[in-house]
């Protein structure tokens, strides 16, 4: 009885090293069928099938043919120069290849560069310290919100010196400013323009200047908050080659060959509001619309379109449309065939149709499908979160609650 368990495991032993050797033969002709040779191939693959039918059973047969097998494949299959290495590069290079078609066929990620689109999506942007954000170490504050703590109290009475602003890029990322008051020096995250905006609340070029006489007290609050680096999301690439986009869709497009893109190829995001043949104007900050086959103008908000909506509620920061450049003063504007007026929700802060014109169908990428970071009430499917219920007033605080 002894015996025959004794055998029984020797048995295993040999049908479980047969079927590893047949394994790694197998592996070593797939992963090398562009480059080995027909003659090799075949010594190969009837290796594979001597081992596919030795016995087992015949433990000395079995146990001969197991020692000398990797001696045999040795001499069919030539040595390759750090083979693990070589593998693990097959491997990369075909995630790689996955990754960038995925890219360039169906997702792309995205990083909301500027305001023009709050509260829907946000850029960069300043977030004061009002219980927006909880208290956790800088590290998971950026990990989960894209937050760097953003501090200052002035330490000495003194002036700014506007000529020691100056950016510099921190752990190869980012972007970080130093500068002096008082001859002390300080350090806040962002480049210079955004420090000035939110730290020293300057908006232009002429606020710049005026800083270099302003004198500043010790114990004077100056920036407490954070600046989130913004939104990142992913744009579906895929949909708009079988179907056009859509009223009320927020999209992403290139600013090729229009007034906004200057040299290069950039990225905007904005909602689409108008569509070919469309006239659009602007009636009590409503955008009005009159179809290509209408003799009449209707509010937009009559089409029933997702987003707009939200818009129009006057809650959370959302204030309408506003009347600026082509639509100002009750100015009518026909859109032309293969082109659409695209606006920010953001209005009040937003570059957009109302000035520089129509976005050509051809530099659509796609529409804004799902934002992955921050952590935020916006992340998930883009433009599903209700407006926050609070009531929007002028100048529009209620953005910073979000």
């Amino acid at each position: 009885m002894f015996d025959g368990i004794k055998r029984y495991f020797k048995v295993r032993k040999n049908r479980k090293s047969l079927k590893e050797i047949e394994y790694h033969l197998e592996h070593i002709l797939h992963m090398n069928d562009d480059i080995l040779a027909d003659s090799v191939k075949r010594e190969g693959k009837a290796l594979i099938e001597e081992t596919r039918l030795m016995d087992s059973g015949k433990i000395e047969d079995s146990l001969k043919f197991i020692e000398k097998a990797p001696l045999r494949a040795a001499k069919i299959f030539p040595k390759t120069n750090f083979p693990v290495l070589r593998e693990y590069a097959d491997i990369i290079a075909v995630a790689f290849s996955v990754a960038f078609g995925i890219r360039a066929l169906y997702l792309q990620p995205f990083k909301i560069p500027t305001s023009s689109m709050q509260p829907t999506l946000f850029g960069i942007h300043y977030v004061r310290d009002e219980n927006t954000l909880p208290h956790l170490p800088s590290g998971l504050n950026y990990s989960l919100f894209s937050a760097q703590r953003a501090d200052l109290t002035v330490k000495r009475d003194g002036y700014f010196d506007i000529g020691s602003a100056q950016t510099y890029t921190h752990m190869f990322f980012f972007d970080r400013t130093r500068f002096k008051i008082g001859g002390l020096g300080y350090d806040l995250p962002g480049d210079r323009d955004q420090v000035l905006k939110y730290c020293f609340k300057v908006r232009n070029l002429k606020d710049f200047a005026r800083l270099d006489n302003t004198e500043f007290k010790e114990g004077d609050v100056l920036s407490n908050g954070w600046l989130s680096l913004g939104d990142h999301l992913f744009v579906d690439r895929y949909t708009y080659h079988f179907r056009d986009p859509r009223r009320g869709d927020v999209v992403v497009f290139i600013t090729e060959n229009l007034p906004c893109g200057g040299p290069g190829k950039f990225f905007y995001i904005k909602r689409l509001i108008g569509m070919p043949g469309d006239t659009l104007k602007i009636v009590d900050g409503e955008v009005n619309v009159k179809e290509k086959s209408s003799d009449k103008f209707v509010p937009i908000t009559d089409f029933n379109v997702k987003g707009l909506d939200k818009v129009y509620s006057w809650k959370g920061g959302y204030h309408g449309h506003l009347p600026e450049e082509c639509l100002a003063n009750g100015a009518e504007v026909e859109i032309p065939r293969d082109s659409y007026f695209m606006m920010g929700d953001n209005s009040a802060n937003s570059s957009d149709s109302r000035y520089w014109g129509f976005v050509p169908r051809r530099n659509i990428v796609g529409n804004a499908l799902f934002v992955f970071w921050p952590f935020s009430r916006r992340w998930g499917l883009v433009d599903t979160v209700e407006p926050l219920d609070v009531e929007t007033t002028e100048g529009f605080p209620q953005m910073e609650l979000q």
